[in-house]
């Protein structure tokens, strides 16, 4: 991969892409870091308003766990688990309780069977093949001239990018429900419910950011293949 740094047509579509890509993680790390440190009024831990939230829509069932990493918050649709990470489930911060919330958004998604994240759901094996070997079979098709190679570069990386196009939806909803949940309940005040919002954005700015960049390297397989072949 790293000789397509040099590659003229490489720069001009993916390397912006790149950027906006490290603006959003950068974003996203500066946001919650600045409203990890403002505390909720009600001094309710994340985990606590999962359990809370979890419960208020009938699910029982579904278990809170701790999970280790930073930022590795999610739920898990197989084992009907809402993991949240050491610096999310044992902090009171409106940070954390706004991640937490997005993640019991997705444990309403899966009750209530909302279409998108189905859909996401089952593209997760193939989305992760093509996106693991897409540009292995992209560039040997190049190199052998093998035109059944490239176009299989091409479709396994086109159902990586169609992944993510459905990821946006699902983030989405689930930040809206987020919100909606927590105004509703009161579990943070409406200016609480501001830095939320916040954080929330920001984590939704990197689900763009990956849709741009996964539609830019699509393009570049695209322009590049079609040179090629002429």
């Amino acid at each position: 991969m790293y000789p397509m740094m040099f590659d003229p047509l490489y720069i001009a579509l993916v390397i912006p892409a790149m950027l906006l890509a490290l603006y959003a993680q950068m974003k996203v790390k500066t946001t919650f870091a600045r409203y990890s440190a403002v505390r909720s009024s009600r001094g309710l831990g994340a985990d606590s308003v999962s359990r809370m939230l979890l419960d208020g829509f009938g699910l029982q069932s579904v278990r809170v766990e701790r999970v280790g990493g930073n930022l590795t918050d999610h739920y898990d649709p197989r084992s009907k688990t809402l993991r949240l990470s050491d610096s999310v489930g044992g902090s009171s911060s409106i940070a954390a309780i706004g991640v937490a919330a997005h993640e019991v958004g997705h444990a309403v998604q899966d009750r209530d069977g909302y279409a998108p994240l189905r859909l996401r759901n089952a593209l997760v094996p193939i989305a992760t093949i093509g996106s693991n070997s897409a540009y292995m079979f992209f560039f040997l098709g190049l190199i052998l001239r093998l035109s059944a190679l490239v176009n299989l570069g091409i479709l396994l990386f086109t159902c990586a990018v169609v992944f993510q196009v459905v990821t946006l939806p699902v983030e989405f909803d689930a930040s809206n429900r987020a919100l909606r949940v927590l105004s509703g309940t009161g579990a943070l005040t409406p200016a609480e419910l501001s830095g939320a919002k916040s954080v929330l954005s920001a984590a939704a700015l990197t689900y763009v950011a990956a849709t741009v960049m996964a539609a830019a390297q699509l393009l570049y397989f695209l322009v590049r293949s079609r040179g090629r072949r002429n």
